[in-house]
């Protein structure tokens, strides 16, 4: 079962996994925490991350896998933290995006991509489209 945890996608991950018939065969739920407040109050996510490492980082992408693993029946969840645009800063430019994978009885993954300034609908897509080979590639890993 997979669950995920989404923020800049806002459910679009969630949304392209239930358009397929039968995907309640391996869908648990979905989680969308796009304030820093839902990330804390409905995934766990410490304070203290968000504020030491920003929303838009993979300490806090790791800590909302664990806790949409910790707080659902999925054996496998994806989360997605980021800038989808218009704006950004040096530091986090738009395009931006901390992908983390979590796993019952593996390590965590996680890492950053940069789709780069693609306009706010294209930096969501390729996010759904990149966290869902991840969904593929960890689930082929626990088989």
């Amino acid at each position: 079962m997979v669950a995920t945890a989404e923020s800049c996608t806002g459910g679009m991950i969630a949304a392209a996994i239930t358009d397929i018939a039968g995907s309640s065969d391996i869908f648990e739920r979905g989680f969308v925490t796009y304030s820093n407040i839902a990330k804390v109050e409905m995934l766990g996510v410490s304070g203290e991350t968000l504020s030491g490492h920003g929303a838009v980082s993979e300490a806090v992408a790791r800590e909302m896998a664990e806790g949409a693993l910790a707080r659902s029946a999925a054996q496998l969840a994806v989360a997605v933290t980021g800038i989808a645009g218009p704006g950004g800063s040096d530091d986090k430019p738009e395009g931006r995006v901390c992908f983390a994978l979590a796993r019952d009885g593996a390590a965590i993954f996680s890492e950053t991509r940069d789709f780069g300034p693609l306009g706010r609908a294209k930096v969501r897509e390729a996010t759904v489209l990149h966290a869902l080979t991840r969904l593929l590639e960890g689930a082929h890993a626990a088989s």
